[in-house]
């Protein structure tokens, strides 16, 4: 099985690459099309503004090998903090569109509804499960994780909503749809919750 993490010059590559190592599976990072056109699944990390990550996709020559491997192919997908924003239709951080996999947009967390929390929201926020998925399998009671945002995701069909959070108000914390999934912490900085989350996506 080839786990592959796209490398388009953003995100913590190495870090989620150690994470995976840790809870047993061996990875690789692909930068051009012959390392992705045998990936078994596919992780986009995202990391900072999202025009700047959508214009380092788009040009780094991958998006329609990609797209045809996770839309046409069915290959497991998993987008990580910008990489989870990527998957909608657009942001309300840029004007770049998303790739959108997944209908609905992002939007920033609304400052009148936080009371006294600050943005960004950052730290560990614990999460509650939505709905069954191969990517919460054993994940316990009360997972938790560890987040770095001031954009969230709202998907237009409410039945992709994976996990929901809450920071000030309710906010949605991962998404799945068939074979595509994203969460907007970091797994990679998420100890025994993250390293089980990308344990069950590299077996799904």
């Amino acid at each position: 099985m080839i786990i592959t993490i796209i490398d388009y010059g953003v995100g913590n590559l190495a870090s989620v690459k150690n994470m995976l190592k840790k809870a047993g599976f061996e990875s690789v990072l692909a930068s051009d099309n012959s390392s992705i056109e045998n990936a078994d699944k596919i992780i986009l990390p995202g990391i900072g503004a999202f025009d700047h990550c959508m214009q380092r996709f788009n040009a780094s020559g991958l998006r329609s090998l990609v797209t045809r491997k996770v839309i046409e192919e069915k290959v497991p997908l998993l987008g990580i903090c910008v990489g989870l924003q990527m998957l909608m239709e657009n942001s309300e951080e840029g004007s770049e569109p998303g790739l959108g996999w997944i209908a609905g947009k992002t939007v920033k967390f609304k400052k009148e509804k936080l009371g006294d929390l600050k943005i960004p929201h950052m730290g560990w926020t614990d999460v509650e499960i939505v709905k069954s998925s191969e990517l919460t399998k054993d994940l316990g009671n009360e997972p938790r994780f560890y987040f770095v945002h001031s954009f969230y995701v709202q998907p237009d069909n409410k039945e992709d909503e994976l996990l929901r959070a809450n920071y000030g108000y309710d906010f949605t914390a991962a998404v799945s749809r068939d074979n595509i999934y994203g969460v907007q912490f970091h797994p990679e900085k998420s100890h025994k919750y993250g390293m089980k989350v990308l344990e069950n996506f590299s077996r799904c």
